[in-house]
C-alpha cells in the first residue's frame, strides 16, 4: 500500500489444545524457527518468541496488510501440520481455540522482548493462567473467568 506507513508492536498468546504439557523443549526451538518463518513470510517482523510446554508468545511487528486473527490461523494451522507431519507428538497435535493480542509502543520493545525471552523462569513463579489473566487485567480487556481457558 504506497505511502501507508505504521509502526504496530503486537504479542500474541496462544495455548496447546486443553493446555497440555506437549511442546517438548528439545523441538520447541525448531517450532520457533517455522513459526518465525510464517511471519516473515507474510511480510511481518518477529522481534520475539517463546513460551513453554503448554502456550508460545509471539512478539512481532505487524504490517496492516494482513488481519492478526487472519496470521494467528495461518500460524496456528501451519504449525499444527508441520507438528504432526513430524510426528512430534502422540496423537494430534491442535492449538486451543483463540488468542490474546497486545499492543505495545515502541519504547517498550527491550521490555516485552525480554519477558518473552525468560518464560521458563517466569513460569516457575507463576502459571499460564494467572500470567494470562494479568496481561487481560493489565490492558483493560474484559472477559468471563469461565470462557478464558474454555476448550
Amino acid at each position: 500500500m504506497a505511502n501507508t506507513y505504521t509502526q504496530i508492536h503486537i504479542q500474541t498468546v496462544f495455548a496447546v489444545q486443553d493446555r497440555l504439557s506437549l511442546l517438548n523443549k528439545s523441538w520447541r526451538e525448531d517450532l520457533y524457527r517455522y513459526i518465525t518463518a510464517i511471519i516473515q513470510n507474510n511480510g511481518h517482523k518477529m522481534l520475539a518468541i517463546g513460551g513453554v510446554e503448554d502456550h508460545v508468545h509471539l512478539f512481532f511487528g505487524l504490517r496492516p496488510n494482513e488481519s492478526i486473527s487472519h496470521l494467528v490461523q495461518e500460524i496456528k494451522r501451519d504449525s499444527s501440520a508441520w507438528i504432526n507431519q513430524n510426528h512430534l507428538v502422540r496423537g494430534r497435535f491442535s492449538w486451543q481455540e483463540g488468542f490474546g493480542a497486545f499492543s505495545y509502543h515502541r519504547d517498550l520493545i527491550p521490555v516485552v522482548c525480554g519477558y518473552i525471552g525468560n518464560q521458563e523462569e517466569h513460569h516457575r513463579r507463576k502459571s499460564f493462567h494467572e500470567e494470562y489473566v494479568d496481561l487481560l487485567k493489565e490492558f483493560n480487556v474484559e472477559y468471563d473467568e469461565r470462557y478464558v481457558f474454555h476448550s
